[in-house]
């Protein structure tokens, strides 16, 4: 169930593989921002730019010379919206109605978005959005951000984890990325388990990692359950080869970015 990786045309450039919009970071939470755009890149778009509150744009471009920023206050104004392919939204932001307003500006896009981290918590405080999302949505709760939007207690979810994570996916027509260990991605129909990934990934930003590799593989032209699939199956795997070499208790999210690359050549290696 886990699609094989695109092949690349020899005559390719940065637009063939398209751009991905990071709406991402907050006063203190810089860093979210630099994990998920860094992980875009990681993860094989051709473009990526993070927006982010003008305060910490400084730290977010410092954080890594090869995707662009821009000044979250200045989004609506731009046409950052209107030139990304896919867009990731929520990681270390805080929730608020404003979040919510600009995830409506993207569901009437119409185009792939990753809903995220803060954006997940503005619903779950909010409601959903007055448009709808696209077909090609993924929503990435861990248990508890799951147990805000559904209202049911963590200790349920947890042991009913495949059912309510295809309802969900099901009434809300979405694909919904379930983490935890055996991470379930389902768009209500279809249902994987991820296999990959241990205990020394559950650390801070590791979420955020995934965000922005998911956000990569939709611009590249997987659908939703296919990136759902293949990103979490890589995220887990780069976890998996850190883990080899530095051991479950040292396990940053750094480390997870930092083996992507070695998760894609192993799986290509493999299909």
């Amino acid at each position: 169930m886990i699609p094989p990786l695109k092949s690349r045309k020899q005559d390719s450039h940065k637009g063939s593989f398209g751009t991905v919009l990071v709406i991402a970071g907050s006063a203190g939470m810089s860093g979210a921002a630099v994990l998920s755009g860094s992980a875009a890149l990681r993860g094989g778009a051709g473009l990526v730019c993070v927006a982010c509150p003008a305060i910490i744009q400084p730290e977010v471009a410092i954080g890594n010379p090869c995707y662009t920023t821009s000044p979250l206050e200045r989004l609506a104004s731009s046409d950052l919206l209107k030139k990304a392919t896919s867009i990731v939204i929520g990681p270390g932001l805080r929730p608020s109605q404003e979040c919510l307003s600009l995830l409506n500006q993207i569901f009437q896009t119409g185009k792939p978005v990753v809903i995220d981290a803060d954006a997940l918590n503005s619903i779950a405080l909010f409601g959903m959005p007055q448009h709808e999302p696209s077909p090609c949505t993924l929503m990435t709760p861990h248990p508890g951000e799951f147990s805000r939007l559904t209202g049911f207690p963590t200790s349920n979810i947890q042991s009913n984890r495949s059912s309510m994570a295809k309802d969900f996916a099901m009434q809300k027509k979405i694909t919904l990325v379930l983490k935890g260990h055996g991470t379930i991605v389902t768009n209500g129909n279809e249902l994987f388990v991820n296999s990959t990934g241990n205990p020394g990934m559950a650390t801070g930003g590791s979420g955020d990692v995934l965000a922005g590799l998911l956000g990569a593989l939709l611009a590249q032209g997987f659908n939703s359950m296919e990136a759902g699939c293949l990103g979490t199956y890589l995220h887990g795997l780069a976890g998996d080869l850190a883990a080899e070499q530095l051991g479950e208790y040292s396990l940053t999210a750094k480390d997870i970015l930092d083996y992507l690359p070695e998760a894609f050549v192993k799986l290509q290696a493999e299909s």
